[in-house]
């Protein structure tokens, strides 16, 4: 059963994409500490899960096109992998400006889910040997927990080897 966030009760772009879809999710928060070298890292260590489970969201230029990869935390993009997943021939990572412009989050609470204008999006294939994954919610300090597969499905997102 979907979980609503306790911060005054008020969803994100993220959890209302998930509540209209009626899949299954459940929303953790954690006091979030600017000084944090890693979001993800932070996530992880405050929720007490293992980083494997535990994604980020990237936004990379691909030939020009903005993409969203999706890969765990204890891991790096291999952008190379990003372009051949798309078809495309070189990746850079995207201006941190363009990224909140066009997902309409702040970095570091960047969601694969509800993004103001959705990308071409891959999730790194390492998500499905799991049973559920987590991804930022929409702000700092806000993961959602769901089924690997309705985070693709949710984001028409392919899957393929993109971490390292």
């Amino acid at each position: 059963m979907a979980k609503k966030p306790k911060k005054g009760g008020q969803g994100t772009p993220a959890t209302v994409a998930l509540e209209a879809a009626a899949v299954p999710f459940t929303v953790h928060s954690y006091e979030h500490d600017p000084a944090a070298a890693s979001y993800g890292g932070e996530a992880a260590g405050a929720l007490g899960v293992p980083a494997e489970r535990v994604f980020k969201t990237l936004v990379a230029d691909v030939d020009g096109v903005l993409t969203v990869g999706v890969v765990p935390v204890a891991g790096r993009l291999d952008l190379k992998a990003l372009a051949a997943a798309v078809g495309g021939k070189r990746a850079a990572m995207a201006d941190p400006a363009a990224a909140e412009r066009s997902s309409g989050y702040v970095l570091g609470g960047i969601s694969p889910l509800g993004q103001r204008r959705p990308l071409r999006t891959v999730v790194d294939a390492s998500a499905l040997t799991h049973p559920t994954v987590y991804v930022s919610a929409g702000r700092r300090g806000l993961e959602v927990e769901l089924s690997p597969t309705h985070l693709v499905a949710l984001t028409d997102a392919r899957t393929a080897p993109i971490a390292h």
